[in-house]
């Protein structure tokens, strides 16, 4: 006989919480940061919009629990610690055009990233700086391995340059229908080109 689940205050209020954290994401999905409001987070829970303040102590408290959460960044990397332990016996070329590549596929599908990027660039606030400060100290650990490799070659410059075009190429590929540079990485053969351009850069360098 199957143990009945205690349905008290306690499991009511994490359940309601989760389902308040959860609601934020899938308003960030289809109304961007924007559309972050404590009316349209409630309503998408299905939750009276009183809750946000009674189990966070803001609306901006509660976003803030989601972006931690969801922790985009490492997930984007592909777990940066697993791969340079599953690549130790690689060179950091090998380490970094991973972490790029991972980057590039999880980007493009993850419509969440995708307005959290636009949300960081299009205007400022503490939750994205903390979010932004976060993704430069995950960054720096994969540069200390790549410095000593790349003496004399601006290897952190050029992964930004990379990053970014990662960004804009699938921000780009996402809201529009025209290519870019005769590229559309919506279709297969426009991804694959794109994928090996990372190989490319990494390798001339």
């Amino acid at each position: 006989m199957a143990k009945k689940v205690y349905q008290g205050e306690t499991n009511d209020k994490e359940r309601s919480k989760q389902k308040l954290i959860n609601a934020v994401g899938e308003v960030l999905k289809t109304k961007g940061y924007a559309g972050l409001t404590a009316t349209n987070i409630s309503k998408t829970a299905g939750l009276s919009r009183r809750l946000i303040t009674m189990y966070f102590d803001s609306l901006d408290d509660l976003i803030e629990t989601y972006v931690r959460n969801k922790d985009y960044w490492t997930e984007a990397s592909g777990d940066f610690s697993k791969i340079i332990e599953e690549k130790k016996s690689l060179n950091s070329k090998e380490i970094i055009e991973s972490l790029l590549q991972n980057q590039l596929h999880y980007f493009y599908n993850s419509t969440e990233m995708q307005k959290l990027i636009l949300w960081e660039i299009s205007e400022k606030s503490k939750i994205m700086y903390e979010v932004c400060e976060d993704r430069e100290r995950l960054g720096s650990k994969i540069f200390e391995l790549a410095d000593e490799q790349y003496k004399n070659k601006d290897i952190r410059a050029v992964t930004a340059l990379l990053v970014a075009g990662i960004y804009y190429m699938v921000l780009h590929a996402k809201s529009t229908d025209t290519l870019f540079c005769g590229i559309d990485i919506n279709e297969p053969e426009g991804m694959k080109r794109i994928k090996n351009a990372i190989r490319l850069v990494l390798e001339i360098l």
